[in-house]
């Protein structure tokens, strides 16, 4: 009894720990890779929601971005441009000397700014020789000083001050001396000459080959003009005397009213408008959202439906495909020599492989067995084999006799 009952016993309890071993909880899952899976299902869900939400949230941050981004320009000389043709890096000297420098946009403001100012210099880089003689002669009355950076031929003419240009300075001078009793230039020294241009009239300073000089200032000294960009670029500001001479030329008053024309100015007041002036408030947001629809055409035209279907290789191509296709590149490249040699090499494979007329054995034993064969001349089956055809319509034909002598020679 004991050892039924034992016998008994122990088998219920295999089963309830067995039981109990089935329903004992594994150890816990992360929460974090459980919420990490949760995000993957539903991004798998909703791919096209997610895309375009991600769009939208690139196209926001790049206007922010923009919005945000400080401001520049990439102007040739310009005093926001910090690159190497820019002239931050001579405003800012200029400001820690008490210079106040006003960058006027249109020319009604720098005619205010010139009017408002206390003695004021004007700095004018006219690159593209907007400005007409009445707004120079505007522009003049109203300052102090002028200095001209770089000026047309044109430009040059209205201010009538009698100088005029006499050339470039030459690739031998990359440096260039005072030569001249000016204080400023005195002072300050040699300076690059490099690309620079050369005046006459006035008095000349910084001369090249002792003809003319990149600096030409008028009789009555309210007048100067600069032929070089790099004295007062950031690039070369600090070499030489570029900088003491660009200081000691525009900074002797305490405003100064540095004035680049644009092409809006070319109207006589500066009333021309640009496209940004014309353009509605909301045309800044045009291109964002552009960008954002462009986007979601593509994820909805562009989607693949359903997956990509798989072909097994290598792809099994018919002989007969093969050989229809190289046929057609030989007619179109007109190669009626490669064409017949290998339709002649085929023929005398197989008649070989036929005859067996032993593995030394050359075209011409192949030719003279499969004669013996048929029972024909050798030299009549031979000029037929080595035939060479000059024209497509023989060469059809030519094919078609050798194909007509294997059939004999394998039915025989």
């Amino acid at each position: 009894m004991s050892g039924a009952t034992m016998a008994g016993t122990e088998p219920g309890k295999d089963t309830d720990s067995a039981h109990k071993t089935r329903q004992s909880p594994g150890p816990p899952t992360p929460r974090g890779k459980l919420s990490a899976g949760k995000f993957l299902t539903w991004l798998r869900r909703h791919k096209g929601v997610a895309a375009a939400a991600t769009v939208v949230a690139a196209a926001l941050a790049l206007v922010i971005a923009t919005q945000l981004a400080p401001k520049g320009d990439t102007v040739r000389l310009s005093v926001h441009n910090a690159g190497p043709e820019g002239a931050r890096a001579l405003a800012e000297i200029l400001g820690r000397h008490g210079v106040s420098v006003h960058t006027p946009g249109r020319f009604d403001a720098a005619l205010d700014d010139l009017r408002s100012g206390s003695s004021p210099t004007l700095l004018l880089y006219d690159r593209n020789g907007v400005l007409d003689g009445q707004q120079l002669a505007g522009l003049v009355a109203a300052a102090d000083r002028v200095v001209v950076v770089t000026p047309r031929l044109e430009t040059l003419a209205d201010l009538e001050s009698g100088i005029h240009q006499a050339g470039v300075v030459p690739d031998s001078s990359p440096v260039l001396d005072p030569g001249c009793a000016e204080p400023d230039p005195e002072a300050a020294g040699q300076v690059t000459g490099r690309q620079g241009y050369v005046y006459d009239g006035g008095t000349t300073c910084y001369r090249a080959a002792g003809t003319a000089g990149m600096l030409a200032v008028s009789d009555d000294g309210g007048l100067a003009v600069l032929g070089s960009t790099a004295v007062l670029g950031n690039d070369k500001l600090d070499e030489l005397g570029n900088a003491a001479l660009a200081v000691r030329l525009l900074g002797t008053s305490p405003d100064l009213v540095w004035y680049l024309p644009s092409i809006e100015d070319a109207a006589a007041g500066g009333s021309g408008k640009t496209l940004d002036d014309l353009a509605p408030g909301w045309a800044r947001f045009l291109g964002p959202w552009l960008l954002v629809v462009a986007f979601a055409a593509i994820m909805w035209r562009g989607r693949r439906h359903g997956p990509l279907v798989f072909e097994p290789l290598p792809v099994v191509v018919k002989a007969v495909e093969t050989a229809e296709g190289r046929a057609r590149l030989y007619q179109d490249s007109r190669a009626l020599e490669q064409a017949r040699d290998n339709l002649r090499a085929g023929l005398l494979v197989r008649l070989a492989g036929k005859l067996r007329p032993g593995p030394g054995a050359t075209a011409e034993d192949t030719i003279a067995a499969a004669a013996r064969l048929l029972g024909r001349d050798a030299a009549g089956v031979r000029t037929l084999v080595n035939e060479r055809p000059t024209t497509e319509a023989r060469l059809v034909a030519w094919s078609q006799a050798l194909d007509k002598l294997e059939k004999e020679v394998m039915t025989r």
